[in-house]
């Protein structure tokens, strides 16, 4: 043979090789036929997207994913579904979600049907018959909101005793932030007239007789229930195993509203041992960042030190979280202006309260951001949002603080307009939960902010057009994990009523669904590899029976989430 002819021959094969995909390019599954949602500003709608060993393979047109058919390829069709990459939780409560699932549940419309004091009483009655439950039983209830109640007010202790004298029965607010015991629940865990109101807690007591009326608030609350879990009667192992078991029940809930990186935004008591079995049993299907309560846990910072930012089994320590005040719907939040409307017992200049003084939250943040870790801090008050500020500056001004730890603000729901510019000189990461627009919204208008503060709660169109990169979040269980519901409110900002608040705040179904896309995975510093469907990242996606980007915004809500898949493979999917 010629040289040439040689040449010639070897450069046929080459070329043939390169416009050939080896086995090693061929993908393990094909999407296309339906509207794919990719959350990159360069590419945001592409026709096929292509996984390969978990990760996305290629993003684009239809007849080029096809050159990665092979013969194990699953080809799917969408058939005018939506793809989207896969919902990450901002901020929820995995283990609080899972310590419910055993409680009595007193949620009222949309998510259940307890929408009075009486359906309260029978929902309880009704759990002790058909449970056959011992009369010295405790018994916990989980979710009565006096938002939404017809009375508008927090169930008694008479009321509690009225369902049973000998049941020690502690009922928690939908906001998680308050509670209502009967006389044997306040017995069982030491609580009495003259028991001193712990730091950031209140007991409340009746206007007229100054008795305890069984309502516990912050603190008080926490307390009492972290006193009822080390008093239950089942014995440890039991407890574990079923506590195991609630845990797995609550993911089946997160990836079925189609979440594939769930949040445990305050881990508390047992729950970080919790997390830690569950990974170590390899039981999680989606990825858990957890944020340790850090008053309960700093003593053992240097223990939590070596977990930061890295996961084991699923499960990774993505910081710590501070509470700096109570909810808003639960007037425990903590306001620079009165409540429009004072809770019972309070005078017309109740404003709720701080959890931390300055200095206490100063030094704290301090011992962390020195340490390279960052935080979430629950802030829905504004003055509590002022705190936030007003701490972080000067430890930022301290060159303590570095934007690239991106700490979190936690609901920012009273926000002011001059909190924005401060936050976006801070560099700190708003998470608003835009839900409370929908649900509580008329509740916030006529009691608890009035007509003009409500306006601006969830300031997210504002923070847009700032620059600010936000995230939006469900806080389950005080809702299911529902962020579809939080996408809708965003869009739409309408009340149950009908009535829309701050209709200027409103945004657009796409910079609704990037808030719980690309810039929660920024958030969690995970925005290399989580958020978008890119080339090079997890093949984390779900399916919508609807284009939330094209429907009637008011039908946000009715969407569906057909399929979540983590890496590659199906971890929920919806039965028809």
């Amino acid at each position: 043979m010629k040289i040439s002819s040689y040449f010639h021959l070897l450069f046929t094969i080459l070329l043939l090789s390169c416009n050939s995909k080896s086995t090693t390019d061929k993908g393990d599954a094909i999407y296309y036929g339906g509207s794919i949602l990719t959350m990159e500003d360069t590419d945001p709608t592409v026709e096929a997207v292509v996984v390969k060993a978990g990760k996305i393979l290629f993003t684009g047109k239809k007849a080029e994913a096809d050159k990665f058919v092979g013969d194990k390829t699953k080809i799917i069709d969408l058939k005018g579904k939506t793809l989207l990459p896969g919902f990450i939780d901002a901020h929820g409560h995995i283990t609080s979600r899972a310590g419910m699932i055993q409680a009595v549940d007193l949620s009222p419309t949309p998510y259940g049907t307890v929408n009075s004091i009486p359906d309260l009483q029978q929902a309880i009655r009704k759990y002790i018959k058909d449970k056959k439950i011992p009369s010295t039983q405790p018994i916990m209830g989980n979710g009565y909101d006096d938002a939404i109640m017809i009375e508008h007010r927090h169930p008694t202790r008479d009321e509690l005793d009225a369902i049973s004298t000998t049941n020690p029965i502690i009922v928690i607010h939908a906001s998680g932030h308050s509670s209502v015991a009967n006389s044997a629940m306040l017995k069982l865990v030491d609580i009495d007239e003259n028991t001193k109101e712990p730091e950031g807690g209140h007991f409340g007591r009746d206007p007229k007789t100054k008795k305890l009326n069984g309502k516990l608030e912050e603190n008080a609350s926490f307390g009492a229930l972290i006193a009822l879990m080390k008093k239950m009667p089942a014995s440890k192992s039991e407890g574990e195993s079923q506590a195991i078991k609630d845990l797995m029940k609550a993911q089946e809930e997160w990836l079925s509203y189609g979440q594939t990186t769930i949040c445990d935004g305050r881990t508390m008591g047992e729950s970080v041992s919790l997390l830690k079995e569950a990974a170590a049993k390899h039981l999680f299907k989606a990825d858990v960042v957890y944020f340790p309560d850090y008053e309960q846990f700093k003593s053992q910072l240097d223990k939590f030190k070596p977990e930061y930012m890295k996961y084991n089994n699923r499960l990774k320590l993505g910081g710590f979280k501070f509470s700096d005040d109570g909810s808003p719907q639960a007037k425990t939040a903590w306001l620079t202006k009165p409540y429009f409307v004072p809770p019972a017992g309070k005078g017309p200049d109740y404003k709720g309260f701080p959890i931390f003084t300055d200095d206490v939250l100063y030094n704290d943040l301090k011992t962390l951001f020195q340490n390279n870790i960052t935080a979430q801090l629950h802030v829905n008050g504004d003055a509590a949002i002022d705190q936030a500020i007003r701490v972080i500056k000067r430890l930022k001004d301290e060159g303590i603080y570095k934007p690239e730890l991106r700490v979190t603000l936690i609901h920012v729901q009273n926000s002011r307009p001059d909190h924005i510019q401060k936050i976006k000189d801070l560099g700190v990461i708003p998470s608003y939960f835009s839900t409370h627009a929908y649900l509580w919204g008329d509740w916030h208008y006529s009691s608890v902010f009035g007509p003009e503060r409500v306006a601006f709660i969830s300031p997210a169109n504002s923070a847009l057009k700032a620059g600010i990169l936000f995230t939006m979040h469900h806080d389950s269980p005080v809702t299911p994990p529902d962020l579809l519901t939080a996408v809708y409110a965003a869009v739409n900002r309408k009340t149950r009523s009908g009535m829309v608040l701050g209709p200027n705040e409103r945004i657009k179904p796409i910079e609704a669904l990037k808030a719980i896309t690309i810039n929660a995975a920024f958030q969690y510093h995970e925005e290399d590899t989580k958020g978008s469907l890119k080339v090079g990242k997890l093949a984390d996606m779900v399916i919508l029976d609807q284009d939330p980007t094209t429907i009637d915004p008011e039908k946000i809500r009715d969407i569906k989430v057909l399929e979540t898949i983590k890496e590659g493979k199906i971890v929920y999917q919806r039965a028809n």
